[in-house]
């Protein structure tokens, strides 16, 4: 899905701050956000030019991290054209071959909402996601917007795992995946298989890149982010290649 929106120049927009709170990945850190005026309605033009500098999608708001000397959230894409799936990375696609996949709009659906309440209290409860609610999910993951999908994965028929992304004139980014935390799923790696899914949505649709929003070296949860590669990084306003470790 290609648009044709104007591109709305960014000193046209307006932005506002939030005020410093606890940062989520680094202890001890205070964290600022910048957030496109909620007023400012967060259509296709707007989001594409947004995104090219860093900015990411939760629920209706596009915000980028603006913390007062502190730049340790660097937004990352995949390059489709040059990603070569490493070996594991292969066996796992295989692992997963008999998963069905469906792309659905981004509304509320009661079967997701449960597999994703399951996910935060298995897996998040010390996080600040916990305690899980509708509105929470509803506020979250669900846009009504062309740009914005939900794909779920099933086996049998069984719901495992969806993921919420976003089409862009130049992309697509991922923007949250959850699925089902059973034991039996564990050799799955259905977190990793859903990037590797998505790879392959935007290259079937001649999109660039894929966004995986923001990797922090320090943060051990980000961490799998590098073992896509190769990986661009955003340096200021340009993106260039990060050096795998």
């Amino acid at each position: 899905m290609s648009s044709n929106a104007p591109r709305q120049p960014v000193r046209d927009l307006r932005f506002f701050l939030t005020v410093p709170h606890a940062c989520s990945y680094l202890p001890g850190r205070e964290a600022t956000t910048l957030f496109l005026d909620p007023q400012e309605s967060p259509g296709q033009g707007v989001y594409d030019t947004l995104a090219l500098l860093g900015f990411r999608r939760s629920g209706r708001h596009l915000y980028r991290p603006h913390c007062e000397g502190c730049s340790a959230c660097i937004s990352v894409r995949i390059p489709v054209a040059d990603f070569t799936p490493s070996r594991s990375q292969r066996r796992l696609a295989k692992r997963n071959a008999d998963l069905s996949l469906h792309l659905r709009p981004a509304i509320y659906d009661p079967e997701h909402y449960a597999l994703y309440a399951h996910y935060i209290r298995t897996r998040h409860a010390d996080g600040d996601m916990y305690p899980p609610s509708h509105e929470q999910y509803r506020t979250f993951l669900t846009l009504d917007q062309e740009y914005a999908r939900l794909l779920e994965f099933r086996l049998d028929g069984r719901l495992v795992a969806v993921t919420a992304f976003d089409q862009l004139e130049h992309g697509l980014s991922a923007i949250y995946t959850f699925f089902d935390p059973d034991p039996a799923f564990e050799r799955r790696s259905l977190g990793t298989f859903a990037v590797l899914t998505l790879v392959a949505q935007a290259h079937r649709r001649g999109l660039p890149h894929l966004y995986l929003g923001y990797w922090i070296r320090e943060c051990r949860k980000m961490a799998y982010k590098q073992a896509f590669q190769p990986l661009e990084m955003l340096d200021g306003r340009h993106w260039r290649r990060l050096i795998a470790p």
